[in-house]
């Protein structure tokens, strides 16, 4: 006899299913690869392609744990090229360190050491390879603890050339189809990637130069993503563009520029024009090896951008234009391009159902579409209306630019969900980040909450990415002030649409969004509980304690650290305890390095309505199924408790 389909869908044991995960979707030589990470080997990370044959192999040796911490958050951490029958992948090994190779996903050769006999060790992320050539960005790290980074090219014997130094961060080394010029994104602190970078681009012939294209130090501008289309070079601005982009309408568009020899040597760079994107194309660099947008032929370009929140899939062509292809897919990065122009691969990820490796052409239709790979398989039983589909809102703001943006979940109604009574209690959402963006994809960590009878409210408060530069510079200075107004003023949107029930409405965040959190139960009676994962408490231990990438990050944010300390304070939820009195639980990792578990633990201590739950050897941002099926079946069992008066 056959066991009855679980309710609410989103069970426990679905939290802690080995799931896979995909990403960095490439193509080479008419193979498809990406990597995948296995839950089911310890969260291994393998490079698998997809010959042209249909066959699946695993390209990286079973021992091999593909990957980088550099940055914490890593990326980029392998590349590969066909010789002759084999297929050769270069990658760095977050376990052993260094850089490897592998043939034909056979046991591996280092190629690189992690450290030398002078006690400096090295990271390396962001790999490029052409015709041979190794191209990365190294982080060294002496004895004494001091960091600094360089772009290198590796030879085949694993020696090391410095290609360029003395910016703090590198980011996007690219070789041009000749491997004439190298070109790069660079920036200094006290910016992050998407506030003030430049484009460069240095002549390896020694004929010329390093030389800034656009952005740069002082320019107020961010830009990313550098490729080359033959001489061609294009990258990812959000400069205004005379005549094309204005000061209000600045968003990350692509940007070309062509070299031309001068006389008596050297090389000198004319802009391109194009016509600015009808999206945001380009993602926050918080990782390595993101690609959103490519060079197709005959000067065309392929583009996922995000409008409204939303994303989008594009195509320009010099005759017309821009327009939207891949008609109902869901791309998390751009489209690849396969042997012969016609084809592509990219992750789908729809609002609907799993994620997916795919392949189709740009206007074929959805059922034409063959699917590679999967992450995950849906549970049979469950129906379309068991899921909760996201529905885009907007409200009005008081002080610009606006409007405010949100993802909003209806509770599902489908056979295999709780069904609730009445108005829907509110689970409010604050993304991690600040710099981030609420996805639409479809989320366990969402339709737990909509499967047993919340509404869930997602919010791109002012600071998040895909609204334009505008939208996402209206946080500096303000973190912990305009993005607790935003998350309040969408409760009272959809309070005032009749959308919740107003007492019940409780808020999440993660990391960054646990300030936020805290911030909103202090100034706001919105909320009768809140929950913060690995969440900010004390801004100040954050600016001495954080890591290299984000060392500088809030002087941003906040203000310039440490002149500005008091201002530090005000902000930090452990300076007002006394104003937090709706219930809080505190969730967080013993290994933490972005915000080290000490920060929760002092807040928790001061707040006699708190508790905290710590996961051992868990670092910034669940990972393990395990663990994250637990915290959010303890977030569950707090907020019912809380509703019914057992709590506070």
């Amino acid at each position: 006899m056959t066991a009855a389909p679980s309710l609410p869908w989103v069970t426990p044991e679905l939290m802690t299913r080995r799931t896979r995960s995909l990403s960095e979707i490439r193509a080479v030589a008419g193979w498809v690869l990406w990597l995948e990470r296995r839950p089911d080997e310890q969260g291994r990370s393998v490079v698998v392609g997809r010959a042209p044959d249909g066959t699946l192999h695993d390209l990286t040796p079973p021992e091999a744990q593909v990957g980088t911490d550099m940055h914490v958050y890593g990326g980029g951490a392998w590349a590969a090229e066909r010789h002759g029958s084999d297929m050769v992948v270069l990658f760095s090994d977050s376990r052993q360190g260094g850089l490897w190779r592998s043939r034909n996903g056979q046991a591996a050769q280092p190629l690189c050491p992690a450290a030398g006999d002078d006690g400096v060790t090295c990271r390396y992320a962001d790999l490029s390879l052409q015709d041979g050539r190794l191209v990365c960005v190294r982080e060294v790290e002496t004895s004494s603890g001091e960091e600094k980074a360089d772009l290198v090219e590796v030879d085949a014997q694993g020696r090391l050339h410095s290609l360029q130094s003395g910016a703090d961060f590198y980011m996007s080394p690219r070789l041009s189809p000749d491997g004439r010029f190298l070109a790069f994104i660079a920036w200094q602190n006290p910016h992050m990637p998407w506030t003030e970078t430049g484009l460069y681009v240095t002549d390896l012939s020694g004929a010329g130069g390093t030389v800034c294209l656009t952005g740069g130090t002082g320019q107020d501008c961010s830009v990313m993503g550098p490729f080359w289309d033959g001489r061609r070079l294009h990258a990812l601005s959000d400069a205004a563009l005379a005549g094309a982009l204005p000061e209000s309408d600045r968003h990350w568009t692509p940007v070309a520029f062509e070299p031309e020899d001068i006389t008596g040597g050297g090389t000198a760079w004319r802009a391109c024009p194009l016509p600015p994107a009808p999206a945001e194309v380009g993602l926050p660099a918080w990782v390595f090896g993101q690609s959103c947008c490519a060079a197709l032929p005959g000067g065309r370009l392929l583009a996922r951008g995000v409008r409204q929140g939303v994303p989008v899939t594009l195509l320009h062509e010099p005759a017309s234009g821009w327009r939207d292809v891949l008609a109902g897919a869901v791309p998390d990065d751009v489209p690849v391009p396969l042997e012969g122009g016609s084809r592509f691969a990219w992750l789908n990820s729809p609002p609907d159902g799993p994620p997916a490796l795919m392949l189709g052409t740009l206007d074929g239709a959805a059922e034409d579409r063959e699917v590679i790979r999967r992450a995950w398989e849906m549970p049979p039983h469950v129906v379309a209306a068991d899921i909760a589909l996201p529905e885009t809102l907007s409200f009005p703001v008081e002080n610009g630019p606006g409007p405010l943006h949100a993802q909003f979940y209806p509770p599902a109604r489908g056979p295999h969900c709780e069904k609730v009574a009445g108005k829907p209690p509110l689970v409010v959402i604050v993304h991690g980040g600040p710099t981030g963006q609420a996805r639409t994809d479809l989320s366990f960590k969402v339709q737990w909450w909509t499967s047993r009878g919340f509404a869930v409210l997602d919010v791109n408060y002012r600071g998040s990415t895909g609204f334009g530069r505008a939208y996402r510079a209206a946080l500096d200075g303000q973190w912990g002030v305009l993005d607790v107004q935003d998350c309040c003023r969408a409760v009272q949107g959809v309070i005032e649409q009749g959308l919740v029930d107003p007492q019940r409405c409780v808020i999440r965040g993660s990391s960054a969004g646990g300030l936020t959190v805290l911030s909103a139960l202090a100034r706001s009676d919105l909320f009768v509980a809140g929950t913060s994962l690995y969440g900010v408490t004390d801004l100040r231990a954050l600016a001495e304690e954080t890591h290299r990438f984000e060392a500088r990050y809030l002087d941003g944010l906040v203000a310039p650290w440490p002149e500005e300390e008091a201002v530090y304070l005000a902000r930090s939820p452990l300076s007002w305890p006394e104003k937090i009195t709706a219930p809080v639980l505190f969730l967080h990792g013993d290994a933490d390095r972005v915000v080290p578990l000490s920060q929760g633990q002092a807040l928790q201590k001061q707040l006699p309505a708190s508790s905290l739950h710590v996961y051992p050897g868990e670092g910034h941002g669940f990972r393990d199924a395990g663990v994250i099926a637990d915290s959010l079946a303890r977030e569950l069992a707090f907020y019912r408790d809380v509703f019914a008066g057992r709590r506070g």
